[in-house]
């Protein structure tokens, strides 16, 4: 593998707190009872529709959804640069990427207009996960987000590097399903906003991984 492009929320960095936070807030304003980060963090990766979905149980086809979706946006805007982190592990992996000189990116279906300050909040060392990436795709890039291919094509020509030579890694099906169309090895994070009712043995990934450290191997298994 020539380059790992990674998913954002839930496989790169922990931003279920930001998002609950804003999905509370917008209850709040509603007259409803906030929900616990437990019930928040398996959805956490499926953006504002799987979160209106869970606070409120609108889904697109309602009249209302838009207008909720609108206000959730502004309410998370205020707070998103609050308390993303690194998953576990995740620093590292990144450090090792870079000692041995490979090259990583992101794909991400969150909007430009968060991803771009997201990554710049997170630190690695006297830099930020925007500067050291590669590259930084995102849902508002492309006509067609995940799970089409178009964003993770972008990416590989950022990278210079040709979609066979990639491996993709994230915590949702549509990650597997956007891999796979635009001819990437692909890898399920375990250690992601994996909800109980998910089956990521059923998504058809190359790999199901259970920390972050496994990717180092998955590279050298790859180039075999």
């Amino acid at each position: 593998m020539s380059v790992i492009l990674f998913d954002l929320d839930g496989t790169l960095v922990d931003t279920a707190h930001d998002l609950g936070l804003a999905l509370n807030m917008q209850l709040a304003r509603h007259g409803k009872p906030p929900l616990a980060h437990e019930e928040i963090w398996p959805v956490a990766s499926h953006g504002t529709r799987g979160l209106l979905a869970l606070g409120f149980g609108i889904g697109p086809v309602d009249s209302n959804f838009e207008a909720m979706k609108l206000e959730y946006l502004d309410l998370y805007e205020t707070v998103f640069t609050n308390n993303p982190v690194f998953l576990p592990g995740i620093a590292d992996l990144l450090e090792k990427l870079d000692e041995q000189s490979i090259k990583w990116g992101i794909v991400t279906n969150k909007p430009r207009r968060f991803s771009v300050d997201l990554t710049k909040a997170v630190k690695m060392g006297n830099t930020s996960l925007y500067q050291r990436s590669a590259c930084l795709v995102c849902g508002d890039d492309a006509p067609q987000p995940k799970p089409a291919p178009d964003t993770l094509l972008m990416a590989c020509r950022e990278a210079d590097a040709l979609p066979q030579e990639c491996l993709y890694v994230g915590d949702a099906e549509r990650d597997v399903q956007a891999g796979k169309a635009a001819g990437m090895k692909t890898a399920v994070a375990l250690f992601g906003y994996i909800a109980a009712s998910d089956k990521p043995a059923e998504w058809g990934a190359d790999v199901l991984i259970s920390s972050p450290s496994e990717v180092i191997e998955l590279i050298s298994s790859f180039k075999k």
